[in-house]
């Protein structure tokens, strides 16, 4: 189930064994049976640590969402609630544990907060009258989760939100504190690089939580050789653009949550039997988990969309003469060898098929005229074609009342892409959309000029041109099918944050100071002192693993353009990925909205 996990340069099995392990002993903690109440949105990440068998090894019988009201009825000693420390969760478990206390059921509470207990909930709990009902309250610290064998993330849907609009840092505070479980595990890391404020402030944490548990160094070598630190705010571009690649398209059209992706079930039905009565075709969406322990997909996912129809045929033809091998097995040798490799041979066949599914669905959308229309805006945007007034395709679409979110994101990234618009063309964006989709977008609007993505230009001086030429942010022929440049993730457009880390590896950012200075915040460089006999030596060849680190969130696209730079024959770094969450244009807009549950989307 994990293996997948411990493929690539670094074992990231250590990280899930050690969350699995703390769990265990939790649950061991409250003895005979159990029922867990689930914080719903705690069930996506939990399923990527513990399958259901292991709570059923510890005598977990039954699980329930966390809902107002009576608890589903449960003949067990312990209820247990899995929680994130929301003062407005306290509520409802509060009114569980009173309807229970009603029945008079002898039964034993206990309340796990993740990732960090809070005064505040407990308090909240005794207001309620029933903090004294929980014989244990804990928290069980998850902070980043393995999603794949070089991605980490913390799942953490408000951080970009509490950092750059609510000014709340507890995001960092959970950020510094997995960077610190990651290092007990994987040995300290020697090097920090960052730029922007809350690289700054985490990596003090760090450097700060280092000295306090100064006598308790883990003697572990090193497995990573620099960590970067980068602030989602220093490259607001980049998730606005729609991604390219196929997972990143996946993402876009139907997203991806935690490592599932929900399809329609028309496209799939068909591959039963043909001619079979329709009546039984599924309503159900078809859900598939996507990751790199599929062949098919770990080989497809980071192709920029162009490229995945004829690696998709070739693979085609691969799995067809493999089928066709039967015919030549002649000896009951040959004919074993051949059902052994069976199994296999048809998991391929039903992988290809799903993924050749998959991509008709993807290419009816990316081969629409509105597509298109929108593609050959954000390009021109991009090379800075006239981001200086009113463009007609964003009128046009206010004009259809097409969803907000698409106008948004276009609108924000003229703004970003002109270092904001001028005052007459941010006006009349801002009326427009007042009075086609409500005034009650007023306060989402106020949000998006607060975090950068949609204001007035304050200076007459458009940096963007400069960084643009500087970092060759824009690949005039990007080479779609056997890409020499991370540009191809956005078929032209060279993600700026993987263009940092690019450079720093090689040939460093002093190279670039002038460009970092017009980028916002602080950028740095630390060094962390490892203890005696802890220095690598590095052998001839070997590459650099660096990790880095998005706060505020990270696109599919960008994943692709660093490991892009990993399987690069002279890049000399290797990447793992990590993030306070995995997003795109549309989730990150939908994170700073102020009333996104009251939308006509």
């Amino acid at each position: 189930m994990s293996a997948h996990l411990s493929y690539g340069r670094v074992n990231l099995n250590i990280l899930r064994e050690a969350a699995r392990k703390d769990l265990r002993e939790f649950l061991d903690k409250c003895a005979g049976s159990k029922a867990i109440v689930w914080d719903e949105y705690l069930t996506g990440p939990f399923g990527l640590i513990a399958q259901y068998s292991l709570l059923k090894e510890h005598e977990v019988e039954k699980m329930f969402t966390l809902k107002g009201g009576r608890l589903p009825p449960a003949d067990v000693k312990n209820i247990i609630f899995f929680v994130r420390p929301r003062l407005e969760l306290m509520d409802i478990i509060a009114e569980n544990v009173i309807s229970e206390d009603k029945m008079h059921s002898p039964r034993d509470f206990h309340i796990l907060f993740v990732p960090r207990r809070s005064m505040l909930c407990e308090q909240r709990l005794k207001e309620q009258g029933v903090l004294g009902s929980f014989i244990n309250i804990d928290e069980y610290i998850l902070d980043l989760i393995p999603y794949d064998g070089d991605l980490l993330s913390m799942e953490s849907e408000g951080a970009f939100r509490e950092c750059y609009l609510e000014n709340d840092q507890t995001s960092l505070y959970h950020t510094a504190k997995g960077l610190m479980t990651l290092q007990a595990l994987y040995g300290t890391i020697p090097q920090i690089f960052g730029k922007g404020e809350c690289a700054r402030h985490v990596a003090n944490m760090m450097l700060r939580m280092k000295r306090e548990f100064a006598g308790s160094q883990t003697q572990i070598l090193p497995v990573f050789d620099s960590l970067l630190l980068l602030d989602r705010n220093i490259d607001l571009l980049t998730p606005l653009a729609t991604q390219l690649t196929y997972e990143g398209l996946i993402d876009e059209v139907y997203g991806i949550t935690n490592g599932y992706v929900k399809l329609p079930p028309e496209k799939f039905a068909a591959q039963k039997k043909q001619g079979e009565a329709s009546k039984d075709l599924p309503t159900e969406p078809k859900k598939m988990q996507l990751n790199s322990a599929e062949e098919l997909y770990a080989e497809i996912r980071d192709k920029n969309f162009n490229g995945v129809g004829s690696a998709l045929s070739k693979k085609a033809k691969i799995i067809s003469a493999a089928f066709e091998e039967r015919h030549n097995a002649k000896t009951v040798g040959e004919i074993k060898q051949f059902v052994s490799q069976l199994p296999h041979m048809q998991a391929a066949r039903s992988s290809l098929a799903n993924h050749t599914s998959i991509a008709e669905l993807i290419k009816d959308i990316t081969t629409s005229e509105a597509f298109f229309d929108n593609l050959t805006v954000e390009q021109e945007f991009m090379t800075g074609v006239d981001t200086d007034k009113v463009n007609t395709y964003i009128e046009d679409c206010i004009a259809q009342k097409d969803p907000l979110i698409k106008v948004l994101r276009l609108a924000c990234m003229q703004s970003v892409c002109n270092n904001g618009l001028k005052q007459k063309v941010f006006d009349y964006y801002k009326r427009e959309i007042l009075q086609t989709y409500g005034y009650e977008h007023m306060l989402t609007l106020n949000n998006l000029e607060k975090t950068g993505l949609l204001k007035p230009q304050t200076s007459t001086r458009n940096n963007y041109p400069t960084i643009r030429k500087t970092l060759k942010l824009w690949m005039e022929d990007a080479n779609e099918q056997n890409p020499n440049d991370i540009s191809y993730v956005y078929s032209g457009y060279a993600p700026l944050s993987v263009r940092l880390a690019q450079v720093l590896a090689r040939p460093g950012w002093r190279s670039i100071e002038e460009v970092l200075k017009m980028l916002p915040g602080p950028h740095f460089e630390e060094r962390q002192q490892l203890p005696a006999g802890l220095h690598k030596k590095r052998q001839q060849g070997e590459n650099r693993t660096t990790l880095v680190f998005f706060l505020g969130g990270v696109t599919y696209a960008e994943i692709a353009a660093l490991r892009f730079l990993s399987q690069m024959e002279d890049g000399g770094t290797e990447y793992i990925i990590a993030t306070t969450k995995l997003i795109n244009g549309t989730s990150w807009i939908k994170s700073l909205m102020d009333r996104p549950e009251a939308q006509t989307l």
